[in-house]
């Protein structure tokens, strides 16, 4: 998010035969028999003032119970929207990570991202540009950690055709399969480690190009990937983007883009909430011309790892 995209239910559909074991009736049905339990016995004796007080401990019960259940409703709503936001939960230091969501709230969230990078444009020409859930792989069903040791794992399960690939020989230099995108150079030397494993590339699969602009001139990148048969790319989303703008890394064979948007750094900020990262995968990554057309046409699938 294999699990199927998107939550798997029309917004205005609820089935009839259903509707009458939803969550909310039982809570209403529960209530009326409660409230029947405090009702006074109909003994044909009680006097005027015990009837009066009665019926307002029994409306006072109810108005409670009424108070509790808006609480409730108003509480699921927030923290839907704090998964939206990927910020944490509220009874948990446990930070919530968007990736863990189903396809329609993360492409709700990446257009909040992309319009935060494109500020200026209208919102016609947002929607245009928007990363459609349909592009999105469902990752949902993963309940592991999302951790690189993990990362493996949660491709062969969850992203089968991914796994397929990278264990094929790669044909043409500088094409890689699987863009792996990460806001930090020490992430994407760990990220390059874990892809190299034979777990996922197998005997014959292409090799792991490591790019970030710490030690590497950019010219030595583009030196590497002409002569390199490689079958996944790691590394920032400056390095990649300018890769991809020189024309060094290739589009041909790219079918799927992971971003690391799980991981955070010190002041518990994803790649996607600063500002300068932010713009440079919308920008020059994903707002790359061969990349949009890729994902528009879903030849090209985006991960939330």
């Amino acid at each position: 998010m294999s699990a199927q995209r998107g939550d798997g239910f029309d917004d205005d559909f609820v089935p009839d035969d259903l509707v009458a074991d939803s969550p909310e009736e039982e809570v209403e049905i529960a209530s009326s028999t409660e409230d029947d339990e405090d009702s006074p016995p109909a003994t044909g004796h009680t006097s005027a003032g015990q009837s009066q007080v009665f019926s307002e401990d029994r409306a006072k019960a109810k108005k409670r119970k009424r108070r509790e259940k808006e609480k409730d409703k108003k509480v699921k709503v927030l923290e839907g929207f704090m998964l939206l936001c990927g910020v944490e939960a509220l009874e948990s230091n446990e930070p919530v990570s968007i990736a863990a969501q189903p396809p329609s709230l993360q492409a709700e969230y990446l257009a909040k991202k992309q319009a935060k990078s494109y500020s200026k444009l209208s919102s016609v020409e947002l929607d245009d540009m928007r990363i459609p859930e349909n592009a999105i792989v469902d990752t949902s069903a993963w309940t592991a950690p999302r951790t690189l040791d993990q990362l493996p794992d949660l491709v062969t399960k969850m992203v089968p055709t991914l796994k397929t690939r990278l264990a094929q020989k790669s044909k043409d230099n500088g094409a890689p399969t699987l863009l792996f995108i990460s806001g930090a150079a020490l992430r994407v030397a760990d990220a390059t480690r874990v892809l190299k494993s034979k777990t996922l590339r197998g005997d014959k699969g292409g090799d792991v190009a490591k790019l970030f602009a710490r030690h590497f001139k950019l010219e030595e990148h583009v030196a590497y990937l002409k002569r390199a048969k490689i079958g996944s790319a790691v590394g920032t989303p400056g390095r990649i983007g300018k890769l991809l703008c020189e024309g060094a890394l290739s589009t041909s064979a790219l079918t799927h883009i992971i971003l690391d948007v799980t991981y955070k750094d010190a002041k518990k900020r994803s790649m996607l909430d600063i500002p300068e990262t932010r713009d440079e995968i919308f920008r020059s990554v994903l707002g790359a011309e061969s990349v949009r057309q890729g994902i528009q046409r879903q030849r090209i699938q985006i991960v939330l790892f």
